[in-house]
């Protein structure tokens, strides 16, 4: 279930950023030149296609010009990322 609940986040995190990029109007080829990386990685990632690391959707992100923040909840208890 929790993993589940998982993959869901990760897919929803994802569209926003999509639609963050589109929005701003920048392509797949120009969001890939700021991230350091190929036009075809940046479509896997906006698929979902891959489980991406951490530090790639950071660089995206970044990008984008925002931050990414993450929290970790152990049993109730949640520790808070970089923000």
């Amino acid at each position: 279930m929790a993993l589940r609940r998982m993959a869901g986040e990760r897919r929803r995190l994802l569209a926003t950023l999509t639609a963050r990029r589109q929005a701003a109007g920048l392509s797949q080829t120009e969001i890939a030149a700021r991230m350091g990386t190929s036009q075809s990685a940046v479509a896997r990632l906006e698929a979902g296609g891959s489980d991406a690391r951490i530090s790639t959707v950071e660089r995206y992100a970044a990008a984008l010009g925002s931050q990414l923040c993450w929290q970790v909840q152990f049993e109730n208890q949640a520790i808070e990322g970089p923000r």
